[in-house]
């Protein structure tokens, strides 16, 4: 079994719920079990002009080789009908792998650890909900990357699961 680290968001048809749903359906995935989820929350879109988004972190254990869990991954964001018109565009289900072990993978279709993570607080502060003393496969520390950026425009929501 291999640790993965999945970034959720959603600023489409209810996010919260679509959020709490993907929760739900990664747990379901083959040789799949979620171990542990972020608390939610609400950031600023980046991109275009668009409704804020809910974010959060999902920590899976999983034997799903890593495109066969970014296929799953997809899987997913397609039966939340995700559309994919404009770069960073709104959407109603984003699933990112962020981690996956502590390898790095660079393939045509998937950067491991995610282009984005070390540079992106609803991805490092849901990650430190999860896991405070995480490590990136080059050594960073999570804690390090917190240090970095802020929490601004960033809110925790209240837990309602």
């Amino acid at each position: 079994m291999v640790l993965a680290y999945i970034g959720l968001g959603s600023n489409l048809e209810d996010p919260t719920g679509q959020v709490n749903r993907a929760f739900l359906e990664l747990d379901l995935l083959a040789d799949t079990r979620l171990v542990a989820r972020s608390a939610l929350y609400r950031s600023r879109a980046i991109g275009p002009e668009q409704p804020d988004y809910i974010n959060a972190v999902a920590q899976l254990e999983t034997r799903l080789a890593p495109l066969d869990l970014l296929d799953a991954l997809q899987s997913i964001e397609q039966a939340h009908r995700r559309v994919r018109l404009q770069h960073w565009g709104p959407r109603t289900l984003d699933l990112d792998l962020l981690l996956y072990g502590h390898q790095s993978i660079q393939l045509p279709r998937l950067t491991v650890p995610h282009p984005y993570l070390t540079q992106r607080s609803f991805v490092l502060y849901p990650l430190a909900d999860i896991d405070p003393n995480l490590q990136l496969p080059d050594g960073i520390s999570l804690q390090t990357l917190l240090s970095q950026c802020p929490f601004e425009g960033l809110a925790r929501l209240p837990e309602n699961r």
